[in-house]
């Protein structure tokens, strides 16, 4: 148990910092051939400027939890649903976006994949725990993208809607993007 809350709160509390890659532009019907000129929006812009789920655990001193400690368990119970619930961005919800960021594949077939979790960070939902929901955009590609894995880095176009959707164990994302246009991330020289 000391393990687990040695890794997850760290990794809990550090991924709000990890907020920065790149898509954002006027109402579409959320089409890629009618999205036209988009521009880029943040990983911190869907974060709602008023939101800080660091806040009620600022002045507690983590060093002295133990993982036996139920104040240690109820500490993570509790910050995993604050991001669980994470508030969005609802000045962006119909807006047509394009986000980089990391695959997380929800399905995986010869074919390829069609559905995914976009993250800001190499690892989230696999290697660490899930950032909070304000941080996670649900895909559905228009179609099933081949030759791409799990981290692989991605620019994603199409109309951005705030909506929850919960997968079993790779968490919970607060926006989603439908008949997205997926492409891979190449970084500007």
């Amino acid at each position: 148990m000391r393990a687990l809350f040695c890794r997850a709160l760290p990794a809990l509390l550090l991924a709000l910092g990890a907020l920065a890659l790149t898509g954002c532009g006027p109402a579409s019907d959320g089409s890629p051939a009618a999205i036209g000129a988009v521009q880029e929006l943040k990983w911190e812009e869907l974060v709602p400027k008023d939101w800080d789920p660091t806040r009620r655990y600022r002045n507690i001193s983590l060093e002295s939890l133990r993982d036996n400690d139920p104040r240690a368990v109820q500490m993570l119970d509790e910050m995993r649903a604050v991001w669980d619930n994470a508030p969005v961005n609802v000045a962006l919800d119909g807006t047509a976006a394009r986000l980089s960021g990391f695959v997380v594949p929800l399905d995986n077939t010869q074919g390829g994949i069609r559905e995914f979790l976009l993250v800001p960070y190499f690892g989230a939902c696999i290697h660490t725990p899930p950032p909070p929901a304000n941080q996670i955009v649900h895909v559905i590609a228009s179609d099933t993208v081949k030759g791409l894995h799990a981290m692989d880095t991605v620019r994603v176009s199409g109309l951005l809607k705030a909506a929850r959707y919960s997968s079993a164990d790779m968490g919970v994302s607060g926006y989603e993007i439908k008949s997205a246009s997926v492409e891979p991330f190449v970084a500007a020289r």
